[in-house]
């Protein structure tokens, strides 16, 4: 995965609480193999409706999802996070993000931004009011930033998590961090015994 040490950019507000991840990507779109063109899925449901937020072409072009309470919540979906990242999000804000989602979105290089219920909707709210307002992720310091609007806050991240961000580190490049480690191994190991 890419690392990640800031996010900046626009935003697109999803004022709605409770998403899951049956909504983020339908189960329709759970046939494909590949990780690439679910995008094109992402909220399909609700696109349908040509007055929903994604279809707004001011909108176009956003890096940054700030949603509602409690986003991710359902079953365990690495397609809910290959759909948004695929539509060109780096980043999503909420005031609560379900655990499964969560870490879905951190071994694939998706960042998760946990705010305050204050913030969450103060930038909610900013966004709606203004397409332009640009925002700034931080990920070493765990901070998010809107100057045009006066807004500011933290977000937390354990520091395992925080440094696999920002190395770029998905669960395969963790395990080769010890590449020579693990060639060690396998030469030490009986001949009566499998090889890798």
């Amino acid at each position: 995965m890419r690392a990640v040490s800031r996010v900046e950019g626009r935003a697109i507000a999803l004022d709605r609480r409770d998403i899951d991840t049956d909504q983020i990507i339908p189960a329709a779109w759970l046939k494909r193999v590949e990780r690439t063109g679910f995008g094109a899925g992402l909220f399909s449901e609700w696109r349908d409706d040509r007055d929903f937020v994604l279809n707004n072409p001011e909108f176009v072009g956003a890096t940054i999802l700030v949603a509602g309470h409690n986003f991710g919540t359902g079953s365990s979906r690495e397609h809910a996070v290959w759909a948004l990242m695929d539509f060109g999000f780096q980043a999503v804000v909420s005031s609560r993000f379900a655990d499964i989602f969560r870490n879905n979105c951190t071994k694939q290089g998706l960042l998760p931004v946990q705010v305050t219920e204050e913030l969450d909707r103060a930038l909610l709210d900013a966004v709606a009011k203004d397409p332009s307002l640009e925002i700034t992720i931080d990920v070493a310091r765990g901070t998010i930033e809107a100057p045009a609007a006066g807004l500011a806050g933290t977000f937390p991240l354990d520091e395992f998590t925080r440094e696999r961000l920002l190395n770029g580190w998905d669960d395969i490049g963790l395990s080769l961090r010890h590449a020579d480690d693990i060639t060690a191994y396998e030469r030490r190991r009986p001949a009566f015994l499998p090889s890798a």
